[in-house]
């Protein structure tokens, strides 16, 4: 399949021969897709990225397998070699045009960092544990992304705080406290994600944040978290979509807002009628489903025409209420011939609504060049 710049470039060259541009616009367009093309992540860059921390994770293990045998000094000198390597090596091959390279060695470095901060802390009996380990990696690799500018390291500290978060929210570290620095972290690195200029981590930052939310709902009372939830979805959606070019302005997300927004609506849903599922005559539930499908309905309607992707979410949004409404309506039912004549309706509803969007989605190109 041809990459999104070949498809591009071919519609250019298309649109020139048509006599829909001129020649000076179809180089200003073609330079504007070559020079995107080269800062976007290759497939050869995921692939030396993949190498970086198989590297990295070789030389950790096999000091760690041989930790014995070398002397302390000659321990603490070859892990802060290996960091300084990485990240003064990466930097010198990054300005000779070998970025690829170059953040892949950013990464062994970082995944260094943290395989010393065990080591070290093993050797010398320092006192602490699992939990500040990892809070002191990401830091680091934090740290790290801002001096260097890194899009790479902004996203592993991403995965960093993330893998504290799970680990620290399913109880793993034995911790009492519920993991409310978690919202610092997000706060921080989001802002750092600005300066990095990666696009990424805002998107793994926002998915990790709801992610937070659920576990607050499995800590807490559901309809307190929930409901807001579905609030400030609803509100970040009609924002996004009514003021797109501003809001993208600032949050620089390459116009996905709406669909974070519908996620986390969808999400918040779900948690209420979870709540709600179990009430004896399921008119809550019920409220709350109808709030789900008219909310997917109206995503489609407003937002569906300019993203693939807050369509396939809509869908899959229908289809959990589809199957949620079975599980919890059917002993209200008649019977289940009840369920899928309610369910075909709503369906047809749901497939009128999207051949009218896509005809309105293929309306104006038909339109322009008929012009």
């Amino acid at each position: 399949m041809a990459s999104y710049s070949s498809r591009v470039t071919a519609d250019i060259a298309r649109w020139l021969q048509a006599g829909l541009i001129d020649a000076p616009t179809a180089d200003a367009l073609t330079r504007d897709v070559e020079a995107n093309q080269r800062r976007s992540l290759s497939f050869g860059s995921i692939l030396a990225m993949m190498a970086a921390l198989l590297f990295g994770a070789a030389i950790l293990i096999f000091v760690a397998a041989n930790w014995e045998a070398i002397p302390r000094l000659a321990r603490v000198a070859a892990l802060f070699a290996i960091i300084i390597a990485g990240y003064v090596g990466g930097a010198v091959l990054k300005t000779r045009d070998h970025a690829a390279i170059g953040e892949a060695l950013w990464i062994v470095a970082a995944a260094a960092f943290g395989g010393s901060i065990a080591l070290i802390g093993q050797m010398y009996h320092l006192s602490g544990d699992e939990a500040s380990a990892l809070i002191t990696w990401g830091a680091g690799t934090a740290l790290a992304a801002v001096a260097l500018r890194s899009n790479p390291l902004t996203v592993a500290a991403v995965g960093i705080a993330d893998a504290w978060l799970i680990l620290t929210g399913f109880d793993y570290f034995r911790r009492a406290e519920f993991p409310h620095l978690f919202v610092v972290m997000a706060i921080v690195l989001f802002a750092i994600s600005f300066w990095t200029r990666s696009q990424a981590a805002r998107h793994l930052i926002i998915l990790s944040v709801l992610f937070y939310l659920v576990l607050m709902v499995m800590e807490y009372e559901t309809l307190q978290v929930a409901v807001p939830l579905v609030v400030v979805s609803a509100v970040l959606f009609a924002v996004a979509i009514f003021a797109a070019g501003s809001v993208d302005r600032i949050v620089r997300l390459g116009g996905r807002l709406p669909l974070h927004a519908l996620i986390g609506f969808l999400i918040g849903l779900a948690m209420i009628q979870f709540e709600l599922a179990d009430e004896s005559n399921n008119s809550g539930f019920a409220i709350a489903s109808a709030i789900a499908l008219a909310g997917i309905v109206a995503a489609i309607v407003l937002g569906g025409r300019e993203s693939r992707g807050l369509r396939w979410v809509a869908y899959a949004g229908f289809a959990f209420e589809l199957a949620i409404i079975y599980m919890v309506m059917l002993q209200s039912m008649l019977d289940t011939a009840g369920f899928f004549l309610a369910a075909a309706v709503l369906l047809g509803i749901l497939a009128f609504v999207i051949i009218r969007i896509e005809k309105r989605m293929r309306s104006p190109s038909v339109e322009g060049a008929a012009a």
